[in-house]
């Protein structure tokens, strides 16, 4: 299984972003995707999470100008990063919880991660 991110570069303070990340290889079904970020010197933090169902977990400082979304026919998991700032400068990366079988456990999948930089 492999999740590939991509969407990231530079946009200026005020700009918008999409961030996109597909999982592929076997997979049975995906329970929860999410997406992170880590700043230099940082811990790394949920930025916002969504269930196979649609229910949505928000950071307070990405509220109300982040979206995320999922395309379940697509396993793929969006971020809309609107009115950015520089303190949201970081590597992004997306996750999911995967079963790859019927059989199997559900197992924690990380993506390469996606350079955000805000800056004028």
């Amino acid at each position: 299984v492999q999740l590939q991110a991509s969407g990231g570069g530079l946009v200026q303070p005020g700009g918008s972003l999409r961030l996109s990340c597909a999982a592929s290889g076997s997979i049975f079904s995906i329970n929860a995707m999410g997406w992170y970020r880590q700043a230099p010197g940082k811990q790394r933090e949920l930025v916002a999470s969504i269930t196979s169902s649609g229910n949505t977990n928000y950071a307070d400082s990405t509220k109300g100008r982040f979206t995320i979304s999922r395309d379940n026919a697509k396993n793929t998991v969006y971020l809309q990063m609107n009115s950015l700032k520089p303190e949201d400068t970081a590597v992004y990366f997306c996750a999911a919880v995967i079963r790859r079988t019927v059989v199997s456990r559900t197992e924690n999948y990380w993506g390469q991660g996606t350079q955000v930089t805000v800056s004028s």
